[in-house]
């Protein structure tokens, strides 16, 4: 069985829930990813961050982005994925909640995030273009 754990991306960067959404876009630009976990003081995922979000939830709509801060946006719980489940339950919430980053915990801490990329990596390329289209729609 593949499992969640063999195909993420392992230690993934975190911004802070009371750092400001400048400080976010800078470390999106710095990594060149388009999303980050937000991380609370106590270690704990709080949202997921992504650079639409700071333009559309923030910018578009009159926000200061050296005064909000990045844990502002999150919204809900996450959608995450333990890091031993099985890479077909990490595939099928994926596609059922069309998210296109997905947090991996491992006793309730954050140790991997699965993007597009990292299935496309690691699996059959019809499996990939399944998963992509149906996040997609």
């Amino acid at each position: 069985m593949t499992t969640a754990r063999d195909i993420m991306t392992s230690d993934p960067r975190c911004v802070g829930e009371q750092e400001s959404l400048v400080d976010a876009a800078k470390l999106l630009a710095d990594l060149d990813v388009g999303a980050l976990p937000i991380c609370g003081e106590d270690g704990k995922l709080k949202g997921m961050l992504t650079d639409r979000d700071i333009v559309v939830k923030c910018i578009a709509s009159g926000g200061d982005p050296s005064s909000t801060r990045a844990g502002q946006l999150a919204e809900g719980a996450p959608v995450t994925v333990d890091a031993g489940d099985d890479i077909r339950d990490a595939l099928t919430l994926m596609q059922d909640h069309q998210v296109r980053r997905l947090p991996v915990l491992d006793d309730h801490r954050l140790v991997g995030i699965i993007s597009q990329a990292d299935i496309a990596l690691a699996l059959a390329p019809v499996e990939t273009g399944e998963t992509v289209e149906e996040i997609s729609t």
